[in-house]
């Protein structure tokens, strides 16, 4: 079934996030999210209606297709029967190619992507999952300073072994203060922020594996099952609990 063609999602269909190294890929019914910030990009398009995002000072971006950037308190609401929302790491080389095919921004808030029309399915399987991400977020080349990228690739090599950032900026020639404006500038996040989405994204890989929460905790360097919970819960507007509990599945190609 080809991208123009493939059916709107049924309310009962089951949930599924693909796990990739710096990239979620959600698809599944709308979930009443609660006001939240994320450390890395959202791209999300609205199944069968549009999507609205506010943000605290009152403004309202609306299509259907958003593209929210890391640091942005924000409330998503989908208009229509389910979503497909990617999280791109701002290391991956995707998201700058998702950013420049948005057409128009509202505020910080993108709107209208240019394959919109051919984003409007929802993913079923692998095969069909790396093809929306594909028309969503292309991969291209992007210059990220190499200082920044071996630092961040430490961090995802091992999120559970908490590195300082002394020690992260000493390993990058730079003082700390200087290298923590670097990475921001860089990635467009904190070292803080980045550290817990791909702790996050550890704990949804173990998870997979047929981990329990305090064991996923355990894996991905959080203190505590309610740790991890807090912060998932900061950072996608719905706790793990309630996500696990629509029966997602969670796949790792």
């Amino acid at each position: 079934m080809s991208a123009g063609t493939a059916a709107a999602l049924p309310q009962i269909c089951c949930p599924t996030v693909w796990l990739w190294p710096g990239l979620a890929l959600y698809a599944g019914p709308s979930l009443d999210l609660e006001p939240h910030s994320g450390s890395v990009w959202c791209f999300a398009v609205g199944i069968d209606g549009p999507l609205s995002v506010t943000t605290p000072d009152g403004a309202t971006a609306e299509g259907t297709s958003v593209l929210i950037p890391p640091r942005l308190t924000h409330k998503l609401v989908c208009l229509g029967r389910g979503l497909v929302s990617c999280y791109l790491e701002p290391t991956s080389v995707r998201a700058e190619s998702c950013r420049n095919r948005v057409s128009r921004w509202h505020g910080e808030i993108g709107v209208g992507h240019a394959a919109q029309r051919e984003l409007v399915f929802t993913p079923t399987d692998d095969q069909s999952a790396c093809r929306w991400l594909d028309l969503a977020a292309p991969p291209s080349q992007r210059a990220v300073d190499p200082r920044v990228t071996a630092a961040a690739h430490r961090i995802r090599v091992d999120p559970a072994t908490a590195v300082s950032a002394q020690e992260l900026a000493a390993g990058a020639g730079l003082s700390e203060s200087r290298f923590l404006h670097l990475f921001r500038d860089e990635l467009g996040t904190t070292l803080r922020r980045y550290r817990i989405w791909v702790r996050l994204v550890h704990a949804g890989v173990a998870i997979a594996g047929g981990a329990n929460l305090t064991e996923a905790a355990m894996k991905s360097g959080f203190a505590s099952p309610s740790h991890l919970a807090d912060r998932f819960k900061s950072t996608f507007g719905l706790s793990a609990s309630q996500l696990l509990q629509t029966g997602l599945v969670v796949r790792t190609p």
